[in-house]
């Protein structure tokens, strides 16, 4: 068991979020190692089987791993759960969060379409804006700013959700509610007001460009391909989005030295 593992699993399967985390404060870098590793393996674990029944086990295990580490079980010896049990111990993190976390990738097990609109945000806030909350918390951000940091993590999600849609429909997904351009344009422009308002709430908060914006630095790229999709919501069903290299590092290098998002 080790931050070590978790780092190289992450470099392996989430370049992006490896990179965001290179960029982290070296303080802080362990912390969101464990996370998004554990993040990692259950976002991929409906997709390495195609039987439903072992997807839901692998899913279950997960969620046994993070009531273990609440009822105090000693960690166990496996190179993300047992740093992610020692982890939920360390940093007090919310475990009714994580649980929703594994839960909410049911949806990618059977690949079905959601319940509507709320389904759709639904999915996002369990998924990648609690991810964001527990990496803020990780990191030592206080309470207060749950809501601006949860609305940020939606916002990303939905970014990263639209590039992946797509990949999503080949594989038998149903994966937006209205997929018409101007549907998925105007979802975009949902997505970015959401940025401005965790701006806002962020805007000035003692000790959150120390403490906290290191987890948002996952989400340095969100804004940009929103904007995209606003202005074309055609280019996602092409497969369209997407930044070039120099302009993702050079994001990724301003978000880290000014501690913005």
């Amino acid at each position: 068991m080790s931050v070590e593992a978790c780092a190289a699993l992450l470099e392996r399967g989430d370049a992006e979020r490896f990179s965001a985390v290179m960029a982290a404060p070296v303080a802080q870098r362990g912390r969101l190692f464990v996370l998004y590793a554990f993040n990692l393996e259950i976002a991929r674990a409906p997709w390495v089987t195609r039987e439903p029944m072992i997807a839901e086990m692998r899913l279950q295990w997960w969620r046994d791993v993070v009531a273990g580490a609440a009822a105090g079980d000693v960690p166990l010896a496996h190179e993300v759960a047992g740093p992610l049990q020692a982890l939920i111990r360390e940093a007090g993190l919310p475990v009714a969060v994580l649980d929703r976390m594994v839960a909410a990738r049911q949806w990618d097990i059977y690949r079905e379409a959601f319940e509507g609109e709320a389904g759709f945000s639904d999915y996002l806030e369990d998924t990648s804006a609690g991810l964001y909350w527990l990496a803020a918390r990780a990191c030592g951000a206080e309470a207060g700013t749950e809501r601006a940091v949860r609305a940020f993590g939606w916002a990303a999600g939905l970014a990263g959700f639209l590039r992946a849609v797509p990949e999503l429909e080949a594989r038998g997904c149903v994966p937006l509610v209205d997929g018409q351009p101007e549907a998925v344009a105007a979802l975009a422009r949902q997505g970015l007001a959401k940025i401005a308002s965790a701006r806002a709430g962020l805007r000035g908060v003692p000790g959150f460009r120390k403490m906290g914006a290191a987890a948002l630095l996952a989400g340095w790229q969100a804004e940009a391909l929103l904007r995209q999709v606003a202005r074309d919501g055609g280019i996602v069903a092409r497969g369209g989005m997407g930044l070039s290299e120099f302009g993702k590092r050079g994001r990724l290098v301003w978000a880290a030295f000014s501690g913005r998002i």
